[in-house]
């Protein structure tokens, strides 16, 4: 049913926006090094299913109703430029209430895995990158004489294993880093202020991108 010819040039775009740096990548890493595995996992599972329930709204129309009306991606794209304003600002403020001396591991450690998976979860989704991507890029490798939502459910799965991989990958690799050099570099220290300024900085290449 899928061109296979595609595939490739497919898989590789995926691996592109897996590792690319994006809020959910540092969401993930931020997390990875506070919590460990585990916790990166948890955020991972709800980015995973994020990407599914994406799919399923190209599928049933998102990507012609975005042709159709082109203010409505603005619009997405300010929505989330806003959201990772909030978040920034959110970071920031909690690493200037407990002080750069104090670690504020407890606030962090007091999530839940169902927590983090949904935190995870809602952090993609409030993302327009990921939106717009599977909006406007899964369309891209369809065949038009198959049938249009199966193949585009197919590639939305593709997209969402390929970086459900990457993340827990990514989360195993800064885990066990944190780990092995945390008694010297203690980044949990500084960890809500260090991401508060990226996502203050995402947000604003997000608002000002043409």
């Amino acid at each position: 049913m899928l061109d296979v010819s595609v595939l490739p040039m497919f898989l590789g775009a995926c691996l592109l926006l897996a590792v690319s740096p994006g809020p959910d990548l540092l969401l993930l890493m931020s997390y990875s090094s506070i919590k460990g595995f585990k916790a990166g996992t948890a955020i991972a599972g709800g980015i995973f299913l994020a990407g599914l329930l994406q799919s399923v709204l190209v599928a049933v129309g998102l990507a012609k109703l975005l042709q159709l009306v082109p203010v409505l991606a603005v619009m997405i794209k300010l929505v989330g430029a806003l959201y990772l304003l909030w978040l920034g600002i959110k970071f920031i403020k909690n690493w200037h209430n407990a002080g750069v001396s104090c670690t504020n591991v407890s606030k962090h450690a007091g999530k839940s895995m169902r927590q983090l998976f949904l935190l995870g979860m809602l952090n993609n989704l409030l993302n327009p990158k990921a939106l717009l991507f599977f909006a406007l890029f899964l369309p891209q490798f369809i065949n038009t004489q198959a049938p249009i939502l199966t193949q585009i459910m197919l590639l939305g799965v593709l997209l969402s294993m390929v970086t459900l991989m990457i993340n827990v990958m990514v989360s195993w690799m800064v885990s066990i880093a944190t780990s092995q050099f945390t008694a010297k570099i203690k980044p949990g220290r500084y960890v809500d202020g260090i991401l508060g300024i990226l996502f203050v900085g995402l947000a604003a290449r997000l608002a000002l991108s043409k």
